[in-house]
């Protein structure tokens, strides 16, 4: 059976040869045929060249001798092959042999019936054309236009690009339908510019340009926010003696109002009536929607009511533009009102209009009165997968995930299986609403129901599990997206890196950068920017310079987000005073800097002390229109603060409110600690009090900022009944906050008190610093608690503390009041050995206390160092 099936398969292609051989034969035979010998030539080069799958040494060898062995030169069949040939890649290279085996030039004939076939070896086509200019042949038009349109419909537009530009060089003049054809392929392909050349070379041979080809480039440019050429083709069209249709006004209606120029579109509306054009559905569609998106409500409803006006069949289209823009305003009772009229008008509500404000309703998160409407809604339209998709959205993100569950059942009843964008609407709303169980599992049942997941779907999930701190599940479903055949995208990446240094696992977010670039993927600017913002957070700095750097390297010109991370980064650690100079950069680069990279720049000249030029800076805004934030006058009025430039401070603070700005605690916390360190006590509590009143909660800032003015001045009571009202408005002390208060109490000598502190302190599990402990020993050592403070003072130690010369003078005094001299003097050496400085109150305090118990030798040595400090102390003097 095999070796009969392999037997049939050998000997069915000659047979098929054959057939057509003799077909071709009966046509050149009843067609006026050559003579015979060119017939029987014909018959022989196509079974040589039907035979043969490509064009090899032996074929052209074989056709070579078949056509040198006619009597005469043998053009019709060289014509008549060619129009007889299906096989493209023998085309080119039988008419080029036969062209340079014939002793006389080839008829215009040949050179028409080769051209169809070059679209796929355009280098022997542009050596034909260039036979043809030399010969003086014309160029055929519907072969010409053929072959262009061939290229466009293979999506070769740098292809036919070329072969227009060959034939406009060899002084032909391209058909206009190949012209035509290829701009419109340009303009959908968002290549504006080189379908204006095409359009500027079609004037030039002497083509008369059409309304709706100007139209198409019109379009194209305005899609690519080339505003300017757009209006120039326009105003060219006016200028000309074409008449702009409705067409052409309705295209500038639309794109000039999607580009934010709302009264350029106007314009253009009142225009084409004024020149006798009747504005159509679209026109008024349009017009509302560029309103409506603007947020000009009432001049949409304005131009929608004449429309109502003018047509007896409402234009549905209008109706559902007219509902989103409500919707969007958050009119719902408009919109609702408007779909009556729509069905008083004897329509019945399309499913677009009521998607439209259920997807309004999603976006104010009213999921319950879109549940409602969506009831409503099936007396009158059967939802499509669309609006399925827009409830599931809402549900999920509302955290109602069993109703999204019955919502994409009932979507299955009505015949409407989920689809992947279901799936991955549910997925990526689950975990972000940190559902992640839940997003597994309609991850997990996806395959079931016959929706593969994408890279979409795997992006949701990765990216949800590693921000909630599962790492390693995040990178093993990575690597099992890569198994399943999909490619990882720069997202997918960036969310990785992300979340490693986010979690502290700096080392694993290089290793995945690294890895990516060993995989041959590609860094898009945005994951640079992430991996640098990282880099600097995680306090390598030289690291997050270089990767700025290696954005060139990479193709990319940083922009804006680059340096506002860059500057950010170098504040942050301290080298705050090259900020001014990448400023510079930017505004020498041009770059329209936006309020966030200004922010940056303000923060770094404010915390490198160059308060005045970040005051240059905030005026540069208000030159260039961009409004400052809380955030610009936060920075500023902090550094002023720090300087106690009180005054200015608190004049910027004033401007602030009066812009209408919403301040924050930040803002007010940092006049409060100004206000408190100069000692204007009674302007830090008008402040604190006017924060209050605005709503906002003091945080544990604030409070530490007013607790040390107030005890610097020594009104430690007061102090404590800030503590007290911190504590009842739910702001947990921190350490600096206990810190403050021990200290208070020390040097108003609370002991005790201050020590009941420091065990509360150490209850809340908070450790105390250097300052706390030595404060704390120091106050214990006054009071004549000896012992808790050397306990004290070990257990410092012991925890890694290193104590500073006022512990351990403080301690030896303590001691040697307490008649303890020799536990004193083992201190005493332990502070010498330290190198720490000795007071002279503690030596001659601790050298008493020896003398008492007769320490003589202990004594001598006590007197001895007392002696050289005396001497230190003369010799500074003189």
């Amino acid at each position: 059976m095999a070796a009969a099936a392999l037997r049939t398969r050998a000997t069915r292609a000659p047979v098929l040869v054959d057939y057509t051989i003799l077909r071709i034969h009966r046509q050149l035979s009843s067609n006026s045929p050559p003579p015979v010998t060119s017939n029987t030539l014909s018959v022989e080069l196509l079974r040589l060249l039907f035979a043969a799958p490509a064009w090899t040494p032996d074929l052209a060898g074989a056709v070579s001798s078949t056509l040198s062995s006619a009597p005469a030169p043998a053009h019709d069949v060289v014509v008549y092959v060619l129009r007889s040939l299906k096989n493209p890649s023998l085309a080119a290279p039988f008419f080029l042999l036969a062209s340079a085996s014939s002793s006389q030039p080839l008829p215009p004939d040949a050179y028409n019936a080769v051209l169809p076939f070059l679209s796929h070896d355009l280098a022997a086509l542009e050596k034909v054309l260039e036979e043809m200019s030399h010969l003086g042949y014309g160029l055929p038009n519907p072969a010409c236009a053929a072959l262009v349109a061939t290229l466009v419909r293979s999506r070769r537009l740098e292809d036919a690009f070329r072969v227009i530009g060959a034939m406009r060089h060899l002084k032909f003049r391209p058909p206009f339908s190949a012209y035509t054809v290829l701009i419109g392929a340009l303009a959908e392909a968002r290549q504006p510019e080189r379908a204006l050349e095409l359009l500027r070379q079609m004037q030039d041979v002497g083509y008369e340009v059409s309304v709706p080809l100007f139209t198409t480039l019109v379009r194209a440019l305005a899609r690519e926010g080339q505003m300017e050429p757009a209006l120039a083709l326009v105003d060219e069209v006016k200028g000309s003696c074409l008449e702009p249709d409705i067409v052409l006004y309705n295209v500038c209606i639309d794109c000039f109002g999607k580009a934010g120029s709302v009264d350029m579109a106007w314009k253009f509306f009142h225009e084409l009536k004024a020149h006798g054009l009747r504005p159509d559905d679209v026109s008024y569609t349009s017009m509302v929607w560029v309103l409506c998106k603007a947020g000009r409500l009432g001049e949409a409803e304005e131009l929608f009511g004449q429309m109502e006006a003018e047509r007896d069949v409402p234009c549905a289209y209008a109706y559902n533009t007219m509902i989103m823009g409500y919707g969007s305003a958050e009119r719902f009772d408009d919109a609702y009102k408007l779909l009556e009229r729509l069905r008083e008008r004897g329509c019945i509500p399309s499913v677009v209009s009521f998607n439209s404000i259920l997807t309004c309703l999603g976006k104010k998160r009213k999921v319950d009165e879109a549940l409602t409407l969506f009831d409503v809604m099936k007396k009158d339209a059967k939802p499509n997968i669309s609006t399925y998709n827009i409830i599931i959205d809402m549900l999920c993100m509302a955290g109602r995930v069993n109703e999204a569950y019955k919502i994409r059942d009932e979507m299955e009843l009505a015949g409407l299986f989920p689809n992947l964008l279901s799936v991955n609407i549910m997925v990526d709303r689950l975990c972000k609403a940190n559902q992640l169980e839940e997003a597994h599992r309609i991850f997990e049942s996806a395959s079931e129901r016959g929706c593969n997941p994408n890279s979409v779907t795997y992006c949701s999930l990765i990216d949800g599990l590693g921000k909630k701190g599962k790492i390693d599940d995040a990178y093993r479903l990575f690597e099992k997206m890569l198994d399943a055949g999909h490619d990882a995208n720069p997202i997918i990446y960036t969310s990785l890196i992300r979340n490693f240094f986010m979690h502290g696992r700096k080392e694993d977010g290089h290793k995945i950068y690294k890895e990516m670039i060993r995989r041959g993927g590609r860094p898009d600017l945005t994951l640079l920017n992430t991996y640098m913002d990282c880099v600097f957070k995680a306090g390598e700095v030289e690291k997050g310079r270089a990767i700025f750097e290696d954005m060139k390297s990479f193709g990319f010109l940083p922009d804006v987000r680059s340096y506002s991370i860059l500057i950010h980064g170098l504040t942050k650690a301290g080298q705050a005073r090259e900020t001014s100079n990448i400023f510079q950069a930017m505004s020498q680069q041009g770059f329209a800097l936006d309020a966030r990279a200004y922010n940056a720049v303000v923060d770094g000249l404010c915390k490198s002390g160059k308060v005045d030029k970040a005051y240059e800076v905030l005026e540069e805004m208000k030159v260039k229109h961009v409004h400052p934030t809380v955030a610009t006058y936060g920075s500023i009025v902090d550094g002023l603060a720090k300087i106690d430039r009180l005054d200015e401070a608190y004049m910027l603070f004033e401007e602030a409110k009066s812009k209408g700005i919403e301040l924050n605690v930040i803002l007010y916390s940092s006049l409060i600690d100004g206000f408190g360190k100069v000692g204007r006590i009674d302007e830090a509590y008008l402040i604190l009090e006017e924060m209050m009143k605005k709503g906002l909660t003091p945080n544990v800032y604030t409070w530490n900022s007013l607790m040390d003015a107030l005890v610097k001045t020594e009104e430690i009571d007061e102090a404590l009944i800030c503590f007290q009202s911190m504590k009842e408005m739910k702001c947990s002390p921190n350490t600096y906050t206990y810190s403050i208060l021990i200290n208070g109490l020390c040097r108003v000598q609370k002991y005790n008190k201050a020590f009941v502190f420091w065990q509360e302190m150490q209850k809340q599990g908070l450790i105390p610093n250097v300052v706390t402990y030595t404060t704390m020993i120091s106050g214990l050592a006054k009071v004549g608690n000896i012992t808790d403070a050397y306990s004290l003072f070990e257990r410092f130690k012991t925890n890694g503390g290193i104590p500073d010369s006022a512990s351990f003078n403080a301690l030896i005094e303590g001691m040697s009041n307490a008649n303890r001299p020799m536990e004193a003097y083992q201190v005493f050496e332990e502070t010498r050995l330290r190198g720490c400085r000795l007071n002279v109150k503690t030596c001659i305090s601790l050298l008493d206390a020896l003398n008492k118990t007769e320490c003589l030798e202990q004594a001598a040595i006590v007197g001895a160092v007392l002696s050289e400090i005396a001497k230190s102390q003369h010799a500074y003097r003189s």
